[in-house]
């Protein structure tokens, strides 16, 4: 990366939002381990294709497991760990071109499997990767490699989407805030269900966006991120929906279920209900003969 950081041997820009987010991830993790005694490697972690998929490999010191999938199929690929490996803190880190795109059709049917799983989604507003393509959370209008005349469609509000779709936790965080945003990651690993943090992580090459999230008074930009009231009940789905149709963009904890069931546990309950064969096979074949 630099002379700075030499044991980095892949690409990032300067600047880039994701090593906030890889230093969350980190602090999150050792809190894990620290706190409930667990070993990394009862975490696996699932990547799909774009910047923020080499963050399945910059976790410092003791590695977690982890897995680099394909383009949109990170949360495929996560359920399939969870469903073999309940026991396993599965985690999703993913971009808003591979998670929102390609990738969305997976989240309405996780959502209502309520899977136990945590994705960690990096929104820059663009497709970084491959050089500055409109991705879905694109504004209107924006002209891009893909959209030299401006973009056609609306941009994607993605806090409404995860909400319409019944996600069990909704959070909203900032690159710029790891220690914040690790706090929010926490909390969605300890959440019995499908969480989801979206994460503002500008792309200083094709999509700057710090300016307009922090603000510039100087400029007369009013700051597009604002924290989550104090009086705000996460538990209230409508008080949350209300949340995020106010201008701006919250940041915090906006949804969480209160009588949340995961998958597993549900996965479970049908396990006991199930009817044992007591028959042997020779009994069974026997029956069946004419």
């Amino acid at each position: 990366m630099s002379k700075r950081n030499p044991e980095y041997d892949f690409k990032w820009c300067p600047g880039c939002g994701d090593f906030g987010v890889v230093r969350s991830i980190e602090l999150a993790l050792a809190d894990r381990v620290m706190r409930l005694k667990e070993p990394i490697e009862k975490t696996a972690i699932i990547a799909g294709i774009g910047c923020s998929g080499n963050l399945v490999h910059l976790q410092e010191g003791p590695q977690p497991y982890g897995f680099h999938g394909i383009h949109g199929r990170a949360l495929a690929i996560a359920w399939g760990t969870k469903a073999a490996r309940p026991d396993l803190n599965v985690l999703i880190v993913c971009g808003d071109g591979d998670f929102l795109s390609i990738g969305a059709e997976h989240i309405g049917p996780q959502a209502k499997r309520n899977v136990n799983i945590t994705a960690v989604v990096m929104d820059n507003g663009i497709y970084g990767l491959t050089k500055g393509q409109a991705s879905p959370t694109t504004n209107l209008g924006v002209v891009t490699a893909t959209t030299p005349y401006g973009k056609l469609e609306d941009a994607l509000r993605p806090l409404d989407l995860y909400m319409a779709l019944g996600v069990s936790f909704v959070a909203s965080g900032l690159s710029t805030r790891p220690r914040d945003l690790a706090t929010l990651i926490t909390q969605a690993m300890e959440h019995p269900g499908f969480s989801i943090v979206h994460v503002q992580s500008p792309c200083t090459t094709y999509n700057d966006t710090y300016e307009a999230l922090k603000g510039n008074p100087e400029k007369g930009i009013e700051a597009l991120a604002h924290p989550v009231p104090d009086d705000h009940n996460p538990a209230d789905a409508e008080a949350a929906r209300q949340l995020i149709a106010m201008p701006g963009m919250p940041v915090g904890l906006i949804y969480k279920k209160a009588d949340s069931i995961a998958m597993n546990e549900r996965l479970e309950e049908a396990r006991e209900r199930i009817k044992v064969r007591t028959r042997s096979v020779d009994d069974m074949l026997t029956a069946l003969e004419v």
